[in-house]
Formats: structure tokens, sequence, C-alpha cells
């Protein structure tokens, strides 16, 4: 599994970061969800019958479960500091350009540690445009390929949720992206330059993934 170390840039990345921007939507909708529903438990106790007390503590429950995934979200998915260097390195271009936003096109190795191989596929994201912000398509976005599961204890061989997370919404040091690129080797970047025409079909896919062939790939990542 590839890395790629560099000092992350932590006010730059709150401002740019998309995975942050989720993540607090997250919390920001847990905790309003938990608000309401303690407003709703208060005012069902307050009447005093039987069913609005049970339905009351049923909705005291589900308030503090609301505010517990606000304050448990951040410590699953960790800093962005830990995002970063425990994320594999991968490759990602620029496949599509929309009005506001474009689709990433990236190569990631979906298998989990120890399940006999690697088992590549080819991963879409669609990223906001910002202000300014100037892409061509086939631009070479180096990112990393934050992996993980919807359940706990999974027992499935392939990493259930896959998502490339570019290295420029950690910096914005150019020869840090540069740097990046060199990191990559150019068969992969070749290998998703020639798969670029496929991305739109893969966008649409329920997980935004084609899981790809032995003979599909390039000689060295087989």
């Amino acid at each position: 599994m590839r890395h790629f170390e560099f000092t992350v840039d932590r006010a730059y990345a709150k401002s740019v970061n998309q995975t942050l921007a989720d993540m607090r939507r997250l919390q920001v909708s847990a905790i309003i969800l938990g608000f309401l529903l303690a407003a709703t438990a208060v005012v069902l106790i307050l009447l005093g019958q039987l069913w609005s007390i049970a339905l009351g503590v049923f909705a005291a429950i589900a308030a503090l479960a609301s505010v517990w995934v606000a304050l448990w979200v951040p410590k699953k998915v960790g800093s962005i500091e830990d995002l970063y260097a425990k994320s594999p390195l991968v490759p990602a271009l620029v496949a599509e350009i929309h009005p506001r936003a474009m689709t990433l096109l990236s190569l990631i190795d979906i298998a989990k540690p120890g399940t006999g191989g690697p088992s590549y596929a080819l991963v879409t994201r669609n990223i906001p445009i910002r202000a300014g912000q100037k892409q061509s398509i086939g631009d070479k976005v180096p990112s990393v390929a934050l992996l993980g599961d919807r359940r706990n204890h999974s027992d499935a061989d392939r990493w259930e949720t896959v998502s490339p997370m570019p290295i420029a919404w950690g910096t914005r040091d150019t020869a840090v992206r540069s740097r990046a690129v060199n990191a990559i080797d150019q068969v992969e970047w070749d290998f998703l330059q020639s798969r670029i025409a496929e991305s739109e079909e893969i966008r649409t896919r329920p997980d935004q993934r084609v899981i790809l062939s032995e003979e599909e790939l390039p000689e060295i990542l087989r």
C-alpha cells in the first residue's frame, strides 16, 4: 500500500475539504434532529398520558442517539492529518466537467488487507468546482483513497465505501501536489486516461465503481 507524507494545512483543509464539510453537515443534522426529538419528548411526557409518556421516553432515547452520532462521527473519521497519513495514495483524473462540479475518475485497490491479493476498481466522485478554479478533462488530481465499511465487523473481502480525496484539499502548495503526481507510476496515469470515456457509466452506478478483471489491468498491477 503506497502512502504519501506531507504537512497538512489544517486551516486551508477546513475551508476547502469536502470530506470535512460532509462530516460537519452530518454532525449539524444529527444535532438538529436531537434537539427536535428532545423537544418532542418533553411535550409528550408533559401530557401525562401513559401512551404519551411511552412515546416521550422513546423520543428521548432517539435524541440521545442523535447527539451520540454527532460526537461519534469525528472520532470514527479521525483528524484530517490521520486521513491523509493512513490512506493510500491513488491516481485520479478529471473525467467530466459539469456546470458547478466535476467528476474524478480514480484507480483504487479495494481489497481488504489479508484477503489474498489486490482487487482494483475504477471509482468516481463528484466534487464542486471552487470559484476561480480552472480544470480540464484529463488533469491529474493525486488523491488518497478513503476506505471503509457501512457496518462494523463486516466480513466482506472488499471495502464497502471507497472514495478519492484530493491531496489538493490538504495543501495549497503546488510543489507537494507535483511530488504526489510523480509518486504515482506513469502506467497508472496512462491507464486512467484510457478509461475516461467510462466515467459517466460508472458515476451513474449505485456504488459509483466498477471492479476490473485482472486481464484489464496493466502488467505491473496484476
